[in-house]
């Protein structure tokens, strides 16, 4: 009895023998970043390396902690606890690796927009706009947010009546064949999407130049439709049957128990994959560049001449620089930055629509 009594005293013991302080890892994780750093900067100091890299601070100062914090709690806690607080290092190193790509381009698109993020930027276009003259973008500020809208209304429709067939209607061969077809959509690369547009209208219209912002539309819409249907199938497919099954029993038709129960049930995951397709079609280039063209004027028909787009605003200013290269530059980065604007916008007006229209729980 003794021993026993003994052994779970040391058990106890050893489980709860030591214990690094509760904010260690943070004060170690910065520590670490402090102590690459340094080495960055000696490097910098001594004429190895141009410029300080904040990247590679971050990222070699969080492999740094995650042995640190290994060889710390393996001393003062335990292999047990060393071997939980190693798994927790490499799992946040993992998040900080893959949020490095997203916070170097935001920062750069940031720090090299700044300069041309002003009023001018935003009430000018390039038209008769030559030498280091600011010059503007609002033309393909427009032409964005109009062949964009469009492409959401010709899109969500359809990729949602779809999502719904496969899910509440769809058996059989037609809906295999149709999950097919999304499933082929989804890898098509944007410039075919561009191609079959332009191939289309100039067909139908027997325009063999054409160049037009509904164009652009329809080729944004080809790359938006499987991303909807997608997204939207999943969603659907997590409201349970509990809820269908309730309505049916109380002589509910199908197509009203879509519409009262599965839809308004799903409406934030929905909501959530069309902005999803927005973001995914927003910075297309090349569909854009064959189709709906470039221009220098403000062009507000959808349906009449050439139209201009941020992607393309970015990519031409960038690839056809004049004299005064770093005006065209500033320009280039500007876009971007507008470009990242409007799709963080967009995103935080589909978080508040989601919420609004969400489903309300009792509490």
């Amino acid at each position: 009895m003794a021993s026993t009594t003994s052994v779970s005293l040391g058990q106890r013991a050893s489980l709860t023998a030591g214990q690094l302080p509760r904010f260690s890892p943070i004060w170690l994780l910065v520590i670490s970043w402090i102590v690459v750093g340094g080495l960055f900067t000696i490097l910098v100091l001594a004429g190895i390396t141009e410029d300080f890299n904040l990247v590679g601070t971050v990222f070699f100062g969080t492999l740094l902690y995650a042995a640190i914090i290994y060889v710390a709690s393996r001393i003062v806690e335990g292999a047990r606890k060393a071997t939980d607080r190693l798994m927790a290092a490499l799992v946040t190193t993992a998040f900080i690796v893959a949020l490095l790509p997203l916070v170097s381009l935001v920062s750069t698109a940031v720090i090299s927009g700044a300069a041309r993020f002003d009023v001018t930027f935003f009430n000018n276009s390039m038209r008769n706009v030559v030498g280091d003259a600011p010059g503007g973008a609002i033309h393909a500020i427009i032409g964005t947010l109009e062949i964009t809208g469009m492409a959401t209304l010709m899109s969500v429709p359809i990729g949602l009546l779809t999502a719904i067939y496969l899910v509440e209607y769809g058996r059989g061969r037609l809906a295999q064949a149709i999950t097919f077809l999304v499933d082929v959509m989804t890898g098509i690369p944007s410039i075919v999407a561009g191609l079959f547009a332009f191939a289309f209208f100039s067909l139908i219209l027997d325009q063999p130049g054409i160049r037009f912002g509904f164009g652009g539309a329809v080729a944004l819409s080809v790359l938006m439709i499987p991303v909807v249907v997608r997204s939207c199938e999943e969603m659907l497919k997590l409201v349970p049957n509990e809820l269908r099954e309730a309505s049916f029993a109380l002589g509910v038709p199908r197509w009203l128990t879509v519409v009262k129960v599965v839809l308004p049930t799903s409406v934030a995951g929905i909501i959530t994959g069309v902005m999803l397709s927005i973001s995914r079609v927003i910075g297309e280039t090349a569909p854009l560049l064959l189709i709906a063209g470039f221009t220098q004027s403000v062009n507000y028909n959808l349906f009449d001449e050439r139209m201009m787009t941020l992607p393309v605003f970015v990519y031409t200013q960038y690839a056809n620089p004049g004299s005064d290269v770093q005006a065209f530059l500033d320009r280039a980065w500007a876009g971007a930055l507008t470009l990242i604007v409007i799709v963080m916008l967009l995103n935080l007006i589909a978080r508040l629509i989601a919420r609004f229209f969400a489903p309300k729980i009792a509490r």
